[in-house]
């Protein structure tokens, strides 16, 4: 008998699962067909088609628009988020240590593949769904421990408890949620349905993780929840598990039995309101569609379910989300038409066709066609046999064909390999794969916004819950690291090489671009050269000091011609002024000599009036020539202040 929990679960997801397999169920195979290849009878475009081929075009775009959100995020190694530091903290190595120690984790666990599943899955569905999985594992490491009163050390292997972090891809065909929402806080609940492997469930019982219960015979076989439903499923040793994450009635968490969901879903039926009221947040597992595994409250000290999921490209109000599938279905099946017709008319033009008499064929022989095969008839056989064929293949059809690939990419956004081996040069590459790396932005923004940072931040939160002594708890702020996907990667790569081949090699901005374009390459050994280039940058010491000691010289040796230059200066301007005054002093000394002339020759009456008359003669020549002196000193002052000026 089912107890009252499990009734109310299965009631609730039964609802939700008839929602989303008339909704979404059927097209979800068929994208999942064409993605593998894989021909259905179902999948025929005409009654009459014989051919069987699937276009290789959509796969194409998944994969480049897969690879290209991947490149994105994990352009740059395991660094794909990074933590906002507290402005008033003054020591950046708890941040460092933080962000190491999950990345850490994350790498040991495969983060990368996981994620990369959910692309593909988001690609193909248009939703890629996570579920986050908290593990305590033991780990062994080989370790040494010396032996006491012993010159010796014991080898051996020293056991340690880890918590881990995982994340599993969960294919949209296993996830079941509330209609009404349209992300998973907003609903009522999620559940994930999937087989489990018998021993796992073993295993869950054996630690206390699970319920002890008696689990009867093999599960009822499912083709939508296998892992593959293309290929045969295995029907032994695997149980059916249902993971509920969500709100369920108090009432029934507590005390889960028959007469108790009597009592809650009896009585409601003028207010159903009322069936909804006291509902905490809850984890339930369910095996086989009728016993209890596990039933308790939520755990995390959070209270959030350990589900992230984001669309491939947003469709407004709904969960569910558009993916390359979808975008390119409608030119994939033109173009698997289009290659089918021309493959059955080819059948018919091709291949040797014969008409004959029946009459006149031997009877009870088998007609065939082979080389040394040998037909026999009843007459000539030139009657009796006639080749013919059905005219000749319209060769329209494979241009068709390629015209509708073309819609396909442009309708998905994705780019041809073939298209793009010759690129156009400089701007023109840009601008036509400008809206192409536009489109796979949206994406890249959703999946951070939706995905990756509300993962990694629940991831935190179970390190600080389960894991304190190497995780502090604190309100850490997470942001995303991505680059630039492989398209505009080459993009830029390409406006770089143009623009060193535009500068040339002595160019200055040379080392700066060249470290721009290593840093932006994808190979593994970037760092090594970023490295080198630094070092070069840096200038030898030993050359550095010759440098200095080079302009050291320089300048004294500029101050010294410098010095001399106005050592010459001042001589020139020594001998002018001598030149001055000599020109000046050359009228009086003529007119002293006139003077001296003219009393030479006088008759000299007394001695006393000759000697008076010569001293009056000096003493007024020396006024004269002190008067001069001032003049021309302050001519060559005039004369000096203007050459200067002119220097």
């Amino acid at each position: 008998m089912q107890n009252g929990l499990v009734g109310w679960i299965l009631n609730v997801t039964d609802e939700w699962r008839d929602h989303r397999d008339d909704n979404y169920m059927d097209r979800w195979k068929e994208y999942e067909r064409l993605w593998r290849g894989s021909w259905a009878s179902e999948d025929r475009t005409r009654d009459s088609e014989r051919s069987r081929i699937i276009s290789p075009a959509l796969q194409q775009a998944i994969e480049n628009h897969t690879s290209e959100i991947e490149e994105a995020i994990f352009g740059q190694g395991e660094y794909f988020f990074d933590i906002d530091d507290d402005m008033k903290d003054q020591d950046p190595t708890d941040v460092e240590y933080l962000k190491g120690y999950m990345k850490e984790c994350f790498k040991k666990n495969k983060l990368r593949k996981a994620v990369g599943d959910c692309l593909l899955l988001g690609a193909i569905f248009g939703t890629g769904i996570g579920e986050i999985i908290l593990k305590r594992t033991k780990e062994l490491s080989p370790a040494t421990e010396p032996i006491p009163e012993a010159d010796a050390v014991a080898i051996g292997v020293m056991e340690q408890e880890k918590i881990n972090v995982i994340l599993k891809p969960i294919n949209p065909q296993n996830f079941l949620i509330d209609p009404n929402a349209t992300c998973i806080e907003e609903a009522m609940g999620v559940a994930i349905e999937e087989f489990v492997s018998i021993h796992t469930i073993a295993k869950n019982i054996e630690d206390g993780t699970y319920n002890d219960v008696k689990i009867g015979g093999d599960s009822n076989p499912d083709d939508d929840l296998e892992a593959s439903w293309i290929d045969d499923s295995y029907d032994k040793d695997k149980v059916k598990v249902i993971r509920y994450y969500g709100l369920v009635p108090e009432k029934l968490l507590d005390s889960a039995d028959e007469e108790e969901f009597i009592e809650v879903f009896g009585n409601s039926a003028d207010n159903p309101v009322e069936d909804y009221k006291n509902m905490v947040e809850a984890i339930v597992v369910i095996g086989n569609d009728n016993m209890l595994l596990k039933a308790e409250r939520s755990p995390y000290m959070m209270a959030d379910r350990p589900i992230v999921a984001f669309q491939d490209d947003s469709v407004p109000g709904r969960f569910w989300g558009r993916g390359i599938a979808e975008k390119g279905y409608n030119m994939q099946k033109a173009i698997d038409a289009q290659i089918r017709t021309h493959l059955d008319g080819l059948a018919l033009t091709s291949v040797p066709m014969m008409a004959m008499d029946a009459t006149r064929m031997p009877r009870g022989s088998r007609f065939e066609v082979r080389p040394g095969k040998t037909i026999l008839t009843n007459g000539n056989p030139a009657e009796i046999l006639q080749a013919f064929k059905f005219g000749q293949t319209d060769i329209s059809n494979i241009e068709t064909a390629n015209k509708f690939e073309q819609m396909l990419l442009q309708a998905t956004g994705t780019f041809d390999n073939a298209a793009v081996a010759a690129p156009p040069e400089g701007g023109a590459m840009a601008v036509s794969l400008a809206g192409l790396i536009k489109r796979n932005k949206r994406t890249l923004v959703n999946f951070q916004d939706q995905f990756l940072i509300p993962f990694v931040e629940k991831a935190a939160w179970r390190f600080m819950q389960f894991d304190p002594e190497n995780f502090p708890v604190q309100d850490w702020k997470f942001v995303p690291m991505s680059t630039m996907g492989m398209m505009a990667r080459e993009v830029e790569q390409l406006q770089f090489i143009n623009l060193m081949k535009t500068l040339g090699p002595d160019s200055p901005l040379m080392p700066v671009l060249m470290q721009g374009v290593i840093a932006n390459s994808s190979m593994s050994n970037k760092n090594q050269l970023l490295q080198q280039m630094a070092q070069m940058s840096q200038p030898d010491p030993q050359q550095q000091q010759m440098l200095q000691m080079e302009q050291q010289y320089l300048i004294q040796k500029a101050q010294t011609e410098l010095g001399q230059l106005q050592a010459d200066l001042e001589l020139t301007q020594a001998k002018t002024i001598n030149e001055v005054i000599d020109a000046q002093l050359k009228p009086e000394e003529a007119k002293a000599r006139i003077l001296a002339a003219i009393t030479k020759y006088m008759p000299s009456e007394e001695d006393k009036a000759s000697v008076e008359f010569e001293r009056r003669v000096k003493l007024a020549e020396l006024m004269l020539k002190e008067q001069d002196m001032d003049n021309n000193l302050a001519i060559v002052q005039k004369q000096m202040t203007k050459s200067l000026k002119d220097t």
